[in-house]
């Protein structure tokens, strides 16, 4: 029976959560992912960066790390996280661009897990036969490429959504999966927060 790793851009699916409307319901992911493949899961890996303390309210933070806890404990998941990193924008001769409003220098939250998503999917490699990445990111098509290239190749399937796809990774892995075809596997409603 061949074994079976996913891994899972939290980031990068949260545009398929909006295209869906819908959040994914991963207590079914091993089932799932078993029956479709027809094999046994390895390793079920999230990967996720998180807001740092202060930047959200006490009650989101609490909320978001239970839920980590949850996949880990509850589910056993591979959760791999680190904070946000907070990027300050500034313009063309290198100074911050300050918001007129609050004074405060302007800034945007980035999270990005390429590099740890690909050193663990080539650590574990001779332990999987099959690879599944939720993502549309086309920078992970090099990762594919070589997975599938291995003396003992690698079948590389990916799951995303239309709008969100990158063309590369819709034609460069085994298969490409529409996440929104699978209702076994939808959640719960997507609830926006209302903007004050």
């Amino acid at each position: 029976m061949p074994k079976i790793a996913v891994f899972i851009d939290a980031g990068n699916l949260w545009n398929t959560y909006k295209v869906l409307g819908k959040l994914l319901d991963f207590s079914s992911f091993h089932q799932f992912f078993s029956q479709q493949f027809k094999g046994e899961i390895f390793r079920i890996f999230y990967y996720v960066a998180h807001p740092r303390e202060g930047t959200r309210s006490k009650e989101d933070i609490d909320k978001l790390h239970k839920f980590f806890t949850y996949l880990k404990r509850g589910l056993h998941f591979e959760v791999v996280k680190k904070p946000l990193k907070i990027i300050h924008i500034r313009d063309n001769e290198g100074e911050l661009i300050y918001d007129q409003n609050t004074g405060k220098a302007q800034s945007i939250e980035k999270g990005n897990f390429d590099v740890e998503i690909a050193i663990d999917a080539i650590r574990y490699s001779t332990e999987f036969d099959i690879a599944i990445f939720l993502t549309g990111d086309s920078d992970f098509l090099p990762l594919i490429t070589f997975l599938r290239q291995q003396k003992t190749p690698k079948k590389v399937y990916v799951f995303s959504s239309e709008g969100c796809i990158s063309h590369e990774l819709r034609t460069g892995t085994d298969g490409y999966f529409d996440i929104a075809t699978f209702p076994e596997i939808h959640g719960k409603e997507l609830k926006r927060k209302k903007k004050i």
